[in-house]
């Protein structure tokens, strides 16, 4: 079994790395790699797109590695290979976002991508720090995750779904903030599972060890 770690130079990839590979050795997950090249993607059994940073600087540099999101498409849509976004890597999933100049998304999970506004007075942007987790709906890569775990966050933009049923969990920061999504063969989380201890690793057991 082999999970690959999309590297298109717009993410925290040491972290991450040594977070997947830990728990890929815990549960007998197999092989993690990191990859920048299209016929790993397309041959790979489960991928990590991590991102960090501004979204139109994220996606302008994943469509430069030349065949790069084609592969994610051929992997991901043509063949159910499970996918994970992560942070920015979530916002790709996006049909469109507004950070800056308006860019588009893979399209794979309707809805775009928004500034956050609080309703509560004084609440700062970004939205950095720890916040507690509300499971919205069950999902294997939930498992074991309870409304109330913490999760570690860092951004100022969020994905408004344009289905319900696709937000899988949120947090409250002045209102609701999309914290995970998912449909079918992919999930997405906007808070970092690599540096959110216990919920997040256990995040990533489940991704590693899920069948769609």
């Amino acid at each position: 079994m082999l999970t690959t770690i999309v590297d298109y130079e717009s993410g925290n990839l040491h972290s991450v790395q040594k977070a997947f590979e830990r728990m890929a050795s815990e549960t007998g997950a197999g092989e993690v790699l990191v990859s920048t090249r299209p016929e790993d993607v397309v041959r790979t059994d489960r991928i990590v797109l991590p991102g960090d940073g501004a979204f139109p600087t994220c996606a302008r540099a994943l469509r430069a590695q030349n065949g790069l999101f084609e592969a994610l498409e051929e992997a991901v849509i043509g063949k159910g290979r499970p996918f994970l976004g992560i942070c920015v890597g979530m916002q790709m999933l996006a049909d469109l976002s507004h950070e800056y100049a308006p860019t588009p998304g893979f399209g794979w999970i309707g809805g775009e991508v928004v500034k956050i506004t609080p309703d509560v007075p004084g609440l700062k942007i970004p939205h950095m720090g720890w916040n507690d987790l509300v499971i919205d709906r069950p999902h294997p890569v939930l498992e074991g995750l309870e409304t109330g775990d913490h999760a570690y966050f860092v951004h100022s933009y969020q994905l408004h779904v344009g289905k319900q049923p696709h937000l899988l969990a949120h947090c409250d920061y002045g209102g609701r903030i999309t914290a995970i999504v998912g449909r079918d063969n992919i999930v997405g989380a906007q808070f970092h599972p690599e540096k959110s201890q216990t919920a997040g690793l256990r995040l990533i057991a489940n991704f590693l060890n899920w069948t769609p």
